[in-house]
Formats: structure tokens, C-alpha cells, sequence
């Protein structure tokens, strides 16, 4: 038995690219950072490491829901499966890129952004005081219990 499965809360790095295939089916890629933050234990100061990652959607359901509702700066929870493809450049040097893809029953996409910001709102995300407090709590218990084990 094994398990492939990623979630990621992140923004958009861009607008999403929306492209057709050759049989008119629609594809959705982006790119989506995943953010870090910690408090330096020599310098007190506030860090913050974002890792990007590629994201290409064949659902043509959330194909929809991101070419309608989804732009630079979004907000997103999403879950989908790694998968590595193998391609060349120009230069004719094969190289590797891992995307998060979101294809089937298993793909999920929840829109975090509130009305307010001009995003949309599905009835079934938790609310903007909801996802702030959480982030409160997290943040102070990174601050008081867990940075004893950062080596930084």
C-alpha cells in the first residue's frame, strides 16, 4: 500500500495559465508559495522562507473555478498527487520537474481569499477570524515551545 498526497496553503505567485490540448480540453498551471515564518534566536528578528511549487489541474471542474475566481496573489488550499515528468530543453539536456497535479476524485481546491479582497468565498472554508486565530496560535506556539529545537 502507498499514499501520494500533498496539501498546500499558499498565494499565487502569477495569474494562472489556462491552455487548451489538442482535443479542447482545458489545463490550469500556476505556481503557489508555501510560507515559513520563525524568530531568529540570536537576532530576535522575524524570518520568512517561501518554497514554490507548480501546480497543473486537469479537473475541469476546478479548471473552471480557477479560469473564473483564481488570480495573482489568491489565496489557496489545495490537494492533489506529486508527479515527476521527464523532459529536454532546447539545448537537448533532459531534465526533471516535480508538479503537484490535480486530476480525479482525490483533487481539492478551496479558495481562502475573503469578499472583502475582492476573492470568493465557498461556504464550506473556514472563515477569515477563523484562519487569522489559527495562524495566531501557531505562530505563538512556534515562538514559545518549538524554537528551542531550530539549530538557526
Amino acid at each position: 500500500m502507498s499514499l501520494n498526497k500533498v496539501q498546500i496553503i499558499g498565494n499565487l505567485g502569477n495569474d494562472p495559465d489556462i491552455r487548451s490540448t489538442q482535443d479542447g480540453r482545458e489545463i490550469a498551471n500556476f505556481s503557489i508559495a508555501s510560507s515559513e515564518s520563525w524568530k531568529d534566536k540570536n537576532t530576535g528578528e522575524r524570518k520568512t522562507k517561501s518554497e514554490w511549487h507548480r501546480v497543473v489541474i486537469f479537473s475541469p471542474g476546478l479548471v473552471s473555478v480557477v479560469k473564473n475566481y483564481v488570480k495573482k496573489g489568491s489565496k489557496l488550499y489545495i490537494e492533489g498527487k506529486l508527479q515527476t515528468r521527464k523532459w529536454t530543453d532546447n539545448s537537448g539536456v533532459e531534465k526533471y520537474t516535480t508538479e503537484i497535479v490535480m486530476n480525479g476524485f482525490d483533487a481539492k481546491l478551496v479558495m481562502l481569499d475573503s469578499k472583502k479582497e475582492g476573492g470568493y468565498q465557498s461556504e464550506y472554508q473556514p472563515s477569515q477570524d477563523q484562519v487569522d486565530k489559527h495562524n495566531e496560535n501557531f505562530d505563538k506556539a512556534i515562538e514559545e515551545g518549538l524554537d528551542d529545537d531550530i539549530p538557526f
